[in-house]
């Protein structure tokens, strides 16, 4: 599919297959094909919309600061382009932030909402949050993004027969521009929404979570009693990139939530 213009930038994106839209954010450096096991099984029913978002993959990459609003805002543009007026939108990590700026924003543009492991405030509040925070950010100033994208596969992806998965995961990070990686990396660091603004957010929301994420699942669960119609699916012995590590589970409970709001 080709670029188009949003705002001050150009947004490339993809869709597979036909029907009822599903709009798929993913998450800091990654991009819309890294949802290959979910658009290859889903893009049998639905029209899976596959963006890659202000400074990943095939979009521009502009030098100037970037916001979570922002990249919220360059989606409300580029869904108007492409006259898909709602979607059922699933976002993981940073895309989930995307996501639930988006639920806040443009609700009446979200169907229903699947977050996969992400929260609702981003900030780094702790000092052992904020110098992992420093640490990756020194990593890749010094060592480089294939060297962060070891160092994330190690963590993801920790077993034996995970080894063909970190491989492509190492490459796929490799490409990732270091200056477009911190920008988006401290807009969600900075990014958050409230208590009262998760309240208002009724479309039906599912939240896949893993056992091992970075942050516990209680801490999800908080999330879910602020909000009027969520729900909570546990996957267990999975970390982060779940969609990669477990993508069968993360299809059966796409597959059976988007089903039970036909």
């Amino acid at each position: 599919m080709p670029k188009l213009s949003i705002t001050d930038i150009q947004l490339y994106y993809d869709v597979i297959g036909d029907g009822q839209a599903i709009l798929f954010l993913h998450g800091l450096g990654s991009t819309g094909i890294d949802w290959e096991h979910q658009y290859s099984v889903l893009g049998k029913k639905y029209k899976c919309i596959l963006p890659d978002l202000r400074g990943h993959g095939k979009s521009d990459k502009p030098t100037n600061p970037y916001s979570i609003s922002q990249m919220a805002e360059d989606i409300v543009e580029l869904m108007k382009l492409i006259e898909c007026t709602s979607a059922h939108v699933v976002g993981i990590s940073m895309g989930g932030a995307v996501a639930f700026q988006l639920a806040h924003i443009q609700p009446e543009f979200v169907k229903s909402m699947t977050i996969i492991n992400s929260v609702s405030d981003w900030r780094m509040k702790t000092i052992g949050e904020r110098f992992k925070l420093g640490q990756r950010k020194l990593i890749v100033r010094l060592m480089g993004m294939r060297k962060m994208g070891e160092v994330l596969a190690g963590r993801l992806l920790p077993k034996p027969e995970h080894e063909s998965l970190r491989i492509d995961f190492i490459e796929k990070w490799s490409k990732n521009d270091t200056g477009a990686y911190l920008n988006s990396l401290n807009a969600l660091v900075n990014w958050s929404v409230s208590s009262k603004d998760l309240n208002k957010m009724k479309m039906p929301t599912l939240f896949i979570v893993s056992d091992l994420d970075y942050s516990p699942v209680s801490k999800k669960e908080k999330i879910i009693n602020q909000m009027p119609n969520a729900k909570l699916e546990i996957i267990k012995d999975a970390r982060h990139g779940v969609i990669i590590e477990h993508p069968n589970q993360v299809n059966q409970l796409l597959e059976s939530f988007l089903y039970s709001i036909q």
